[in-house]
């Protein structure tokens, strides 16, 4: 794994980080909100037959904040995307997509198709992020959006005291289990996997973090007639924060994307590391980038 440092397009310090792969085809994981690669531990490595890059979200991995700290909009996101691409000399790619990163990637592919192989949405719908919560806890839709702001503006007023809380929880084994059958994440969620993201999520000053959540609420559902590269959609069938039944929605507008459901929460990619690696293989093989395996 390597680090480094890009420059955005308003000048803010971008932290990235590319795997050590040689070959295979290009992939942009635009990230969940406050994750980093650990999240994604089959596609990441070194061995995944894929060439990766991604990005820290503003302020978060050790990247600076930009200095108007407005300017954590999805389409200032959409700028650190460009940035990183170009920084890496990547003139097309897959763009694997995950929760908050699905409207970074599908905005991204709005504004620069001929940058796009082909789209991988997990566990995120192309705007209206808030408006996809807590579908299984029976909230209706209508209320959705102004209690999830509702939550995230909470979630700034009180940060430094979460980040007090998060820095004096033990990260091990007993803890990673304790969350995987939490039912927010699933089993599939071993600590072998899980516990280099807690450690990673726990580092966040959650004042920003939350900053970053209420600065993307304000992107409104997409109208996706536009998308013509492969896309390939994968919904949690229990997932919280992310409604499968959006997510269906959201397929329905784009005749020709693949809609998979697996019995999984909002973190798939940590729960399904080898079904979500294939998808975006098979994803790889209808962008041409690769032969079809018989």
């Amino acid at each position: 794994m390597a680090k480094f440092r890009f420059d955005s397009a308003d000048g803010t310090s971008v932290m990235g980080w590319r795997n050590e792969a040689s070959e295979g085809p290009a992939v942009v994981i635009s990230n969940g909100l406050g994750t980093g690669p650990s999240a994604w531990p089959h596609v990441s490595r070194d061995d995944s037959g894929f060439r990766v890059v991604t990005w820290y979200y503003r302020g978060t991995g050790g990247g600076g904040r930009p200095t108007d700290e407005s300017r954590v909009r999805i389409a200032d996101h959409v700028d650190d995307l460009l940035a990183l691409m170009d920084h890496e000399g990547i003139e097309r790619a897959l763009v694997a997509c995950w929760s908050l990163g699905v409207n970074v990637g599908f905005e991204f592919a709005r504004a620069h198709p001929d940058r796009v192989a082909g789209l991988l949405a997990v566990a995120g719908v192309p705007g209206g992020t808030f408006r996809a919560m807590f579908g299984p806890l029976g909230v209706p839709r209508r209320f959705r959006h102004d209690l999830g702001l509702a939550a995230a503006k909470l979630g700034r007023r009180i940060g430094p005291q979460l980040s007090w809380v998060s820095a004096h929880i033990p990260v091990n084994r007993l803890t990673s289990r304790a969350i995987s059958h939490s039912g927010f994440v699933r089993p599939g969620a071993t600590p072998e996997r899980l516990m280099p993201a807690l450690q990673e999520f726990r580092e966040h000053d959650f004042r920003w973090y939350f900053t970053l959540a209420i600065g993307a609420a304000e992107h409104p559902p997409m109208d996706l007639s536009f998308v013509t590269a492969p896309v390939t959609l994968v919904a949690g069938r229990y997932d919280v924060l992310t409604s499968m039944h959006s997510m269906i929605d959201a397929a329905a507008q784009i005749p020709h994307a693949e809609l998979h459901v697996l019995p999984g929460s909002h973190f798939l990619p940590l729960e399904f590391p080898a079904e979500i690696t294939r998808e975006l293989g098979l994803l790889a093989q209808r962008a041409s980038l690769v032969g079809r395996q018989d």
